[in-house]
């Protein structure tokens, strides 16, 4: 796993640190599960808030992960698939949060429905969260 993350940081021009593979690393590991910043906190106590918000901002911009608004005002964050870039994200799909435990699950396979704009507006961006009871919960 390290090895991707060392791919990842360099296909993307950013320094090689160890924060940043252990960051990565976890996302890698969430299998389309969306993080907190205080989930990082709480797995990876090494690594100091800054640091952590710090490598989130540059992920992000890079188009290594993308940002999912939380009822609760908290940011998740998960990884973008291919076809995002430097600025550019092309994640247009739902994402879906569980109101018992609060995971947060990106849904690749749904798409975000096209929105028709009236005239004179411009979209730059769509979102869409579907809430309700995940898979673990309602077993």
């Amino acid at each position: 796993m390290k090895d991707a993350t060392v791919d990842i940081l360099k296909r993307n021009s950013l320094s090689v640190t160890e924060s940043r593979r252990n960051i990565l690393q976890l996302f890698l590991q969430q299998n389309a599960s969306a993080l907190r910043h205080a989930d990082i906190e709480q797995s990876l106590q090494s690594i100091d808030r800054v640091t952590i918000y710090r490598t989130l901002q540059a992920f992000a911009e890079k188009g290594i992960i993308h940002s999912i608004p939380g009822s609760d005002g908290a940011a998740r964050y998960a990884l973008c698939k291919d076809g995002c870039a430097d600025g550019h994200h092309h994640d247009d799909h739902v994402h879906f949060v569980c109101t018992r435990c609060g995971a947060t699950q990106c849904l690749d396979d749904v798409h975000v429905p096209f929105v028709r704009m009236p005239e004179g507006f411009e979209a730059s961006k769509t979102e869409m969260v579907v809430s309700g009871i995940c898979s673990k919960c309602r077993s």
